[in-house]
């Protein structure tokens, strides 16, 4: 057996692009800090309605009951102050409970807002720790970037195909964008990049049958505090491994990446945000937004009808054939949010969809079931290409519904989620009056305008300070 030759290389060149991009890229769009502004009052409105959940208020607090840091983070809707790290984990966890934030749909999908977890509490630690004049414009940019690391990572690169979970984009792109706002160099973000390539990688069990569960609702927060961990190391000189991805044998590619390596079209800029998807209307998985339109469309032909339904025929695209149609039964809240049936069994039963639909009291109505058992789901091969296409990106579903005497309703078609960029002049009336809502649900109706009418003026908005905008939202 010969020596290895132990010549330290450079650094990966995927770690480069991303280093140069975080460090060095200048935004000059104001109408994707338009939209990153949009995204973070939705963020921040999907955190303040998660609190009406006991199962997502376990996840929340210092690790020890009691503890609290003078100068750490705030939590979104309560009065904790933490360490940046697990002020990451709980805000991460908040925006992510529900399912109710943006989406990003390519060979791998997910939430980029999930990134504002680690955003939010940087931001806001530097501004009470150190004086540090960060503003609300500072966190859009933040979360810009974050966006566009995560989502450019998806295009063509499916780690889901490999077993593993979506967020490890998260703890990637929070890793970059955390290190920069601690006021790391670019050496220091490489350093830190590598090293959240180098940890270990979470497994997609607790998305899917027959596991799924309830995981899937903090493990975006568990990794923006993960990221704000390494981003600290990084800070404090811990070294980097400069082929984190490329290594023989050793590397992310070789052992978590079936020996592949991550392909690109297009550089870092602003695109993701620009396209990003918000859920507006329902928390339905992205998949079965359209579906539930449908459903809600045809509700009050049905409604009264509903013992004589013979079939309901569902036809959607391939990815939410392969990612949300089930059968058999649904043990939680988990399983429920991520069945295109069930949702689509809510949209016609009710003619709405909720976050509290996925709950037990509602999940035991008889009829669900019975509507399930009637659904027939299948493929539209057109749908599957234009959901891949980067001009159409749409997530198209139709639904009609037979009755026992022979007669049809309509087929309802919906191409595009009111979330979609295509409808966004449709969309952000309805996203501000879902950021309004979650409002009423914390705060007094004078607190409420009060609130609202600073969020809404973009340019008093833009110049609040981090720990100003966290301190809005303490009880």
């Amino acid at each position: 057996m010969t020596a290895e030759v132990n010549m330290r290389p450079e650094f990966d060149r995927e770690l480069v692009a991303i280093a140069d991009y975080v460090d060095q890229y200048v935004i000059d769009s104001e109408a994707t800090y338009d939209t990153a502004r949009y995204c973070l009052l939705d963020s921040i409105a999907c955190a303040l309605l998660a609190h009406g959940y006991p199962a997502c208020q376990k996840h929340l607090g210092p690790l020890i009951a009691g503890t609290t840091v003078p100068s750490g983070a705030r939590v979104l809707g309560t009065d904790y102050q933490l360490d940046p790290m697990q002020a990451a984990y709980n805000n991460g966890a908040l925006i992510r409970w529900l399912d109710y934030n943006d989406t990003w749909l390519a060979a791998e999908w997910g939430h980029p807002s999930d990134n504002l977890g680690a955003i939010l509490a940087v931001a806001d630690y530097l501004c009470r720790s150190t004086n540090a004049e960060l503003t609300v414009r500072d966190i859009l940019t933040a979360a810009i970037k974050a966006h566009e690391i995560q989502g450019i990572l998806a295009l063509e690169n499916s780690f889901n195909g490999v077993g593993l979970d979506h967020v490890i984009l998260v703890k990637v792109a929070s890793t970059a964008i955390a290190t920069k706002l601690l006021g790391g160099s670019q050496q220091q973000i490489l350093s830190a990049l590598s090293l959240a390539f180098v940890d270990g990688q979470s497994l997609r069990t607790y998305r899917h049958a027959p596991n799924a569960g309830q995981r899937k609702s903090w493990a975006a927060g568990d990794a923006t505090a993960r990221a704000v961990r390494l981003a600290m190391l990084a800070l404090n000189d811990e070294p980097g491994y400069p082929s984190a991805l490329t290594a023989k044998q050793w590397g992310f590619y070789a052992v978590s990446f079936n020996k592949k390596t991550f392909k690109f079209n297009r550089p870092y800029q602003h695109y993701v945000m620009d396209n990003i998807l918000f859920k507006i209307s329902f928390p339905a998985e992205f998949h079965a937004q359209t579906a539930v339109e449908c459903a809600i469309q045809l509700y009050p032909t049905v409604k009264h009808r509903l013992d004589d339904i013979q079939a309901i025929n569902i036809v959607t695209h391939e990815s939410a054939l392969r990612i949300i149609s089930k059968t058999g039964p649904l043990h939680n809240y988990a399983d429920r949010d991520h069945c295109l049936q069930y949702m689509v069994a809510i949209g016609l039963l009710f003619g709405t969809l909720t976050a509290d639909h996925y709950l037990d009291a509602t999940a035991s109505d008889p009829r669900i079931d019975q509507l399930r058992e009637k659904m027939q789901v299948s493929e539209n091969k057109t749908f599957s290409t234009d959901y891949l296409d980067p001009e159409k990106r749409s997530i198209a579903n139709s639904i009609q519904i037979e009755f026992k005497d022979g007669s049809k309703t309509d087929t309802i078609t919906i191409e595009y989620p009111i979330g979609h960029k295509r409808r966004r002049q449709e969309g952000i009336p309805v996203l501000l009056n879902k950021f309004k809502t979650s409002l009423a649900t914390m705060f007094a109706a004078e607190r409420v305008e009060r609130i609202n009418a600073l969020c809404n003026d973009a340019e008093q908005f833009d110049q609040l300070s981090a720990a100003a905008l966290m301190d809005l939202f303490v009880p």
